[in-house]
């Protein structure tokens, strides 16, 4: 019971840590369900354990490239009084990812025209004719050469130019769509979130347990405060305002003490 691997032992947990059964916490099961929501969503979002970085293939239908060359969207805009409508087109030069996908990092290229590929490319020449025995290359002189050719590859043959946004979940590939086969395979290098239905060690993360007993004892001072100072029989007051507002003390510790010791770096841009 105390390393929870679903849900609701999850929900089970928090509440143990708040007091129940011995006392009555003031929560909706409503309130409660959303709350998890929100702290699973955090975690995706901001823990390095919440996304994994993953490789996925999708093939190419005829009919799916048929839509990208030829379908176009239309949106309308007016501006003023008396203004003539202005009409403008956009590609559906995108693929549709799954909603799990948070985040693309790269597409590799899907055509062949490069200077390493094919069985008669550089490399594979320069191994077969030169590097007949160990010592026979000098290894500072390829890797320069080999620099050199790359440089060259990717000026004659670009990196595939995306745009992503996780709010569409749509991958806007800018390439010359001609170029690519019918039936081929777009490999995408993405990030995608780690899904606690199907990873349901997800549920007894140290840092997800604490933050959603922080956010239901909030929830839990929220719904009291406007009885606070209430007297119960027995002589009990209420304090509503006071599990709040500690509450809110653990939640900016749990939300700081994750940016600095488990959410990721955010990458430098040099150039």
């Amino acid at each position: 019971m105390a390393q929870p691997s679903t849900r609701q032992g999850l929900i089970d947990y928090c509440l143990r840590k708040l007091g129940y059964p011995v006392l009555e916490i003031n929560v909706d099961e409503d309130q409660i369900d959303d709350l998890v929501d929100d702290a699973i969503q955090y975690f995706n979002e901001r823990h390095f354990d919440g996304i994994e970085r993953v490789y996925l293939k999708h093939k190419l239908t005829p009919e799916e490239k048929t839509t990208i060359r030829t379908g176009v969207s239309t949106t309308t805009a007016t501006s003023g009084v008396g203004i003539t409508a202005i009409s403008f087109q956009e590609s559906n030069n995108f693929i549709k990812l799954p909603d799990t996908v948070i985040g693309v990092f790269n597409v590799f290229k899907s055509d062949a025209n490069t200077i390493s590929s094919g069985l008669f490319n550089i490399k594979y020449q320069l191994f077969l004719n030169d590097l007949y025995y160990y010592g026979a290359l000098d290894l500072l002189n390829y890797a320069m050469v080999k620099t050199h050719l790359e440089d060259i590859s990717r000026i004659i043959t670009p990196d595939v130019q995306l745009r992503f946004n996780k709010k569409q979940h749509r991958l806007y590939l800018d390439i010359d769509w001609a170029m690519v086969n019918e039936n081929s395979y777009i490999i995408i290098d993405c990030f995608r979130i780690v899904d606690p239905s199907d990873f349901p060690k997800v549920y007894n993360d140290w840092w997800i347990k604490k933050y959603l007993t922080a956010l239901i004892k909030r929830q839990w001072g929220q719904n009291l405060i406007k009885f606070n100072g209430v007297q119960l029989p027995g002589g009990i007051t209420l304090n509503g305002r006071q599990i709040y507002d500690d509450a809110i003390l653990e939640i900016e510790k749990l939300e700081e003490k994750l940016h600095n010791e488990y959410e990721l770096p955010p990458m430098d841009m040099i150039g």
